[in-house]
């Protein structure tokens, strides 16, 4: 794909090879803000409106799954707070958070749970493997899905009606990543890992394609799991073919530990990964594995112009609310709801049948930029942030699309 580049981006790329290290600052305290004011309760009469959400709010990447359903809590509250109407009738939405653990199983479990409770609209899941196994009975029972997260291409690429994501795919993800890799870091012998998940799996082969069509030579391709601790069985094996480069398709879980035996086996590499990698939490994992402008990642989303500014109150807003940062899709998450909630305006009822054919022409301007979708449910012109990590903070290189 074209990646437009602005003159801000590039001064960026410059300084990202020659950065030096930092210490990282230590973690302020919120500083204490008043209580707000209790919004006001919707009417009696008011319209019940249940939007489902689903992440994995237990196991290793639960941080991740709390942020996501922290943002859907977010918007819930905002739209009862400024009495959002559907029809004629003030709206009561009620989020129905459930727990999917990242499992496949546990997500169909939770999908026909949500199902079965005839919600209205659905959020997430988050992860690609347990969103498109979930997808196909929210379809049956014609449901409307937003994914803030999940990136397999699969995922709207099945011929549902009901299927819809706000952020880049990994043909988009993956080929970014693939193409930067040997063009700006000048990777040529290149190895991947995978983490034969749908996401990690998926990211990782969209990568090893634009990587080979920019002109590396993949060194190697191993495979762990979602659950693994111990690398140095692979990275040993990569380590004799020397890369210069090593992509991980998996989440930040796994990639942490991964990079501190990295460090110890001395594998001098670029360490590079998709949005799963890519999160606040990071540093925390690795410890002092991740060097200075070591990792390169990529997020499927972001903003950049206009919409900069919106989104940086919003991460204000949830840290002051929720006390914690924002680590990926809380914004995406918080948009999702509200592209729900706008079809159900247009439509004037929340009825999943009335107003899923809204859901498609939806034009909304959300805090994560402008949100419409293409035939397939896919976000149109959707946008990638590049990262590096500079004395143990996320830090931005570009914007992307």
């Amino acid at each position: 794909m074209q990646l437009k580049w602005t003159a801000v981006a590039l001064a960026a790329l410059t300084l990202v090879a020659c950065g030096k290290k930092e210490e990282a600052a230590a973690p302020a305290a919120p500083a204490p803000t008043a209580a707000a004011p209790a919004p006001a309760a919707p009417p009696a009469d008011a319209l019940v409106v249940k939007i489902g959400h689903v992440g994995p709010t237990s196991g290793p990447i639960a941080h991740l799954g709390k942020d996501n359903e922290l943002g859907a809590k977010m918007a819930i509250e905002d739209l009862n707070a400024k009495g959002f109407k559907i029809g004629d009738k003030v709206a009561k939405f009620v989020l129905v958070p459930e727990d999917d653990a990242g499992d496949p199983k546990q997500g169909t479990a939770v999908a026909q749970k949500l199902v079965d409770e005839k919600v209205n609209g659905i959020v997430g899941h988050l992860n690609s493997g347990t969103t498109i196994p979930a997808s196909k009975l929210y379809s049956d029972a014609g449901i409307p899905q937003v994914s803030p997260s999940a990136t397999n291409p699969k995922y709207t690429r099945q011929g549902f009606k009901t299927t819809f994501r706000v952020v880049a795919d990994d043909t988009q993800l993956g080929g970014t990543l693939g193409k930067y890799a040997v063009e700006t870091l000048k990777g040529k012998n290149i190895a991947v890992i995978d983490d034969r998940t749908a996401y990690g799996q998926g990211v990782a082969e969209e990568f090893e394609k634009a990587a080979k069509a920019a002109g590396a030579t993949i060194v190697g391709h191993e495979f762990t799991t979602d659950k693994s601790t111990d690398f140095n069985a692979i990275l040993t094996k990569l380590k004799a073919a020397k890369p210069d480069v090593l992509f991980f398709g998996g989440m930040d879980a796994v990639g942490g530990p991964m990079l501190k035996q990295v460090k110890q086996l001395g594998l001098n590499v670029k360490f590079m990964g998709g949005d799963g990698l890519c999160t606040g939490e990071l540093p925390k994992l690795a410890g002092d594995a991740i060097g200075e402008d070591m990792v390169v990642c990529a997020e499927a989303g972001g903003v950049d112009g206009d919409f900069k500014q919106p989104l940086e109150d919003f991460k204000a807003k949830f840290k002051t609310k929720n006390g914690v940062e924002v680590q990926i899709y809380a914004p995406y998450v918080y948009d999702a709801v509200n592209v729900l909630a706008e079809a159900m305006a247009k439509a004037g009822s929340s009825d999943p049948e009335k107003y899923l054919a809204e859901v498609g022409k939806v034009q909304y301007k959300g805090v994560t930029g402008p949100i419409a979708f293409d035939e397939k449910g896919d976000i149109k012109n959707g946008a990638l942030t590049l990262f590096t990590y500079k004395g143990g903070v996320r830090t931005q290189i570009a914007v992307v699309r």
